[in-house]
């Protein structure tokens, strides 16, 4: 008899489908749903998920994980805002939570694989023995972004079932199937700021009140007052209040040691260089000589051409052929070669051209 394969389940369309595709192949099957943080008015995925695995007829737990996900995602987001950077907690969540915390579950419970609803697809190679993740089939919902942090161990006890799928199919397969929630939204934004309000989640969480401080110019004339540091990221216009002569203003760079925010104009924010440390390379052990590759330096973009140099054991100096604008501290960058994801790692700095 063949082992149970673990299903996260979100409560979701994305992850009930990916379940209904596993049970049409025959796999035994029991679903996980992670309970982070108190369910929002009118939501309840864990119920969501149970009606689903009801219906399929197989076991669903709740797992309760919110001390772990606190001190393991939201509390390193924390930091690194108020370090000046842009973290994405989203890849933190599923190297640490999903792939971490709830697979060792899965596997102490005799699971011997974790599916998820993420678009992306994975493949063994048989020469090297290495597990490839490689992007979706199709583009506009492609999430190996998201997902290039994750090692050899996790992703061998991975599954992505809709890695070659629209969504539209996806839908479809779930309305077929007679799913509850087949007409369920888009999740948006992260998780535990569903507003997208940054600065107000920090407030409230930490229970700081994060100072004013100076708006500078490039060559350090103070150009206004900002609200607090954990207000701002690299590249954005809006909400800044300051007006120019020289037009709009954009955030370049943000300095917690002297609690200032540096404005630029639009140009000012491309560069070609970036240094990041934290790699994880998974289609090879290591990058033996500067390389020629595809990056991204954010979810919502398409990868760009780049030379990749391996500096240390896990850091990387990287040069775009053509300039990229708002090459943020704390974001991901994710390596390809085609459709294969080569590794990611977290950006420290970017260099914006002269």
């Amino acid at each position: 008899m063949p082992e149970q394969t673990a299903v996260a389940m979100s409560g979701g369309v994305d992850s009930s489908a990916a379940a209904w595709l596993l049970r049409q192949e025959g796999r035994p099957l029991v679903g996980f749903t992670l309970q982070l943080f108190p369910p929002r008015t009118g939501e309840d995925p864990a119920r969501d998920a149970g009606q689903v695995a009801r219906a399929m007829g197989f076991p669903h737990h709740t797992v309760e994980m919110a001390q772990t996900f606190r001190e393991q995602v939201i509390d390193p987001f924390v930091a690194d805002y108020e370090a000046g950077r842009t973290p994405n907690p989203c890849v933190l969540c599923n190297r640490r939570i999903k792939f971490g915390a709830l697979l060792q579950q899965a596997l102490d419970c005799g699971c011997d694989k974790l599916a998820t609803g993420h678009y992306a697809r994975l493949s063994l190679d048989r020469g090297s023995g290495r597990w490839l993740l490689r992007k979706a089939l199709h583009p506009e919902k492609d999430q190996s972004y998201v997902l290039s942090t994750l090692g050899q161990d996790q992703l061998a006890h991975a599954l992505f079932p809709l890695g070659g799928l629209t969504k539209a199919q996806v839908r479809d397969i779930a309305r077929q199937a007679g799913l509850s929630v087949a007409h369920k939204g888009e999740s948006q934004d992260i998780c535990f700021v569903p507003d997208g309000d940054y600065g107000a989640f920090l407030r409230r969480y930490t229970g700081r009140d994060y100072p004013a401080g100076p708006f500078l110019d490039p060559e350090g004339r103070v150009l206004g007052q900002h609200t607090g540091i954990v207000d701002y990221t690299v590249g954005q216009r809006r909400g800044l209040g300051v007006s120019s002569s020289c037009g709009r203003l954009y955030v370049r760079e943000i300095r917690p040691a002297d609690r200032a925010v540096v404005l630029s104009d639009n140009s000012s924010l491309f560069g070609r260089t970036l240094a990041a440390d934290g790699l994880n390379l998974i289609a090879c052990r290591q990058l033996d000589r500067p390389t020629r590759l595809w990056a991204k330096i954010r979810y919502r973009m398409t990868e760009q051409p780049c030379t990749v140099e391996q500096t240390g054991p896990d850091t990387i100096r990287l040069v775009f052929d053509q300039p990229q604008r708002a090459i943020t501290p704390g974001q991901t960058v994710a390596l390809y070669d085609g459709d294969t994801v080569v590794g990611g790692a977290t950006i420290l700095r970017g260099a914006s051209e002269p």
